[in-house]
């Protein structure tokens, strides 16, 4: 190891920058930010310097560098584009005994500046001895969906509460103890979800010893894990499952997701599928209160969004009428994932003015929806869980007064790598679903929309295509 890492304390400090370019405007910002009295040596200056200058916030000094500009200085930057310049100022730092940076040049450098993911008053620097500045700015990227926007919030709350933990506690595994409780627990979370307030008194029913009651019923996070591809997850929902004690999923939910809950939670099956319902609801509800209630980080998730005929919202009325905490992560819902990864837009201009979102789980599903209303043209229908009533479905949306040549694509596993998409006429598609063997999950795209189909898919296999011999002109003004 090269360098030896460490933070320098700048503020109200002399700093030297020796340049007026794009990256020497770069590099005053975030000295600035660090409160440092900078100092700027160039021939000429990029009008937001003149600008910082006019207003007092920098010393700007239009001419060229010379030696005497280092006295009294903490921390040299040279970031002009004259190699001889910027070898200079190394020499004479040097020799002064005075960390410097030369920008693209690690050989003349002494102090290298990492790549750094903000989280004031949390830093994450990432350096790599100067040798691949893309490289680390690659790794703050990965860095950055990491960590959360609340964390600085976070550090600042235990900051402004550390002497009152000190006096309250008085071993260091005490207070080791409490902080993982304020991290892992109800302050953390207001502050993800928006509380400073709520965290504040958090803090202080964690201190006065009086949260026992809101601990022990933990709290219940339900997260949408989308229709399978994990890329889809949001950065809320990666947070939650890699944080969870113990996870319920669903059957719908990919193996690529549940392979990026954190390794030592428990992962508990609780997935339904259409006729063969393995585990029943109020099974479910209290399999959550149980958990929640031994203060366990539960997440409860679900494919797609865990709102969306997901029953999400019977879990959040259970809970919340046993007083449990809850919070809600959306997920890419399957209509808008799968059409997309079909290359079929939900709604155009040309095709589809409006959307709706059908469940046909059952038959008897199906008799409390208005068909004339849905067999209307200039719309889309997208099905969930359609495929087990396609024939009623179809038989239904017929008698409304739809057309017999109505396009309509079968998404089968939509997202994941073994996608399949069946491009067929709506009178033809129970017997589609038959003859290409289609199995759940598949989501059901009806309407001139699906056509498109044919030249946008980008994703996957090509689709199997029954519209052929249906009439051009047909499908142009289908429903």
């Amino acid at each position: 190891m090269r360098y030896y890492p460490v933070f320098l304390d700048l503020r109200d400090r002399p700093v030297l920058l020796v340049g007026g370019g794009a990256v020497a405007l770069r590099k005053s910002e975030l000295l600035l930010r660090s409160g440092a009295a900078l100092k700027v040596v160039t021939i000429s200056a990029q009008t937001p310097l003149l600008d910082l200058a006019s207003a007092g916030k920098i010393d700007l000094a239009l001419r060229e560098f010379d030696s005497s500009d280092l006295e009294g200085v903490a921390f040299v930057i040279a970031a002009t584009d004259d190699l001889a310049v910027n070898a200079r100022v190394a020499a004479e730092a040097k020799a002064r005994n005075i960390p410097v940076n030369v920008v693209d040049a690690p050989q003349l450098c002494t102090a290298i500046l990492p790549a750094v993911v903000d989280r004031d008053p949390v830093l994450v620097a990432i350096g790599t001895e100067g040798t691949a500045p893309v490289l680390a700015r690659r790794l703050r990227e990965r860095i950055e969906v990491l960590l959360e926007p609340s964390l600085g919030a976070l550090a600042t709350l235990c900051a402004n509460w550390r002497q009152r933990v000190r006096a309250r506690f008085s071993t260091i595994p005490q207070r080791r103890q409490f902080w993982e409780r304020v991290i892992d627990g109800a302050p953390s979370a207001d502050l993800r979800t928006g509380h400073p307030l709520r965290a504040e008194r958090s803090m202080a029913e964690l201190l006065t010893e009086q949260a026992s009651a809101l601990e022990a019923k933990g709290e219940v996070v339900l997260v949408g894990a989308g229709p399978g591809d994990a890329g889809l997850l949001t950065l809320h929902a990666l947070r939650a499952i890699q944080d969870a004690d113990v996870v319920f999923y669903d059957a719908l939910v990919s193996r690529e997701v549940l392979e990026l809950i954190r390794r030592d939670a428990e992962k508990i099956a609780v997935g339904k599928r259409a006729g063969a319902h393995s585990v029943a609801q109020a099974d479910i509800h209290a399999s959550l209160l149980q958990a929640a209630r031994a203060g366990q980080r539960v997440v409860r998730l679900k494919g797609g969004d865990p709102l969306t005929f997901a029953r999400g919202g019977e879990e959040l009325e259970f809970l919340r009428a046993h007083g449990i905490r809850y919070r809600v992560i959306p997920g890419v819902t399957a209509a808008a994932a799968c059409a997309a990864y079909a290359g079929i837009p939900l709604t155009h201009r040309e095709h589809a003015q409006s959307l709706q979102l059908l469940t046909a789980h059952s038959a008897q599903a199906l008799d409390t929806l208005n068909w004339r209303a849905l067999a209307a043209p200039g719309q889309t229908l997208a099905v969930y869980m359609g495929v087990a009533v396609a024939p009623t479905l179809v038989m239904r949306l017929l008698a409304a007064g739809a057309a017999p040549t109505t396009p309509v694509a079968i998404i089968e596993n939509g997202s994941r790598p073994e996608q399949r998409v069946i491009l067929c006429p709506l009178n033809e598609l129970p017997r589609r679903i038959v003859s290409d063997s289609v199995k759940a999950p598949a989501l059901l795209v009806i309407g001139s929309v699906a056509a498109l189909g044919r030249e946008l898919a980008w994703f996957g296999q090509a689709p199997l295509d029954w519209l052929r011999s249906a009439p051009a002109q047909t499908l142009a003004v289908a429903a």
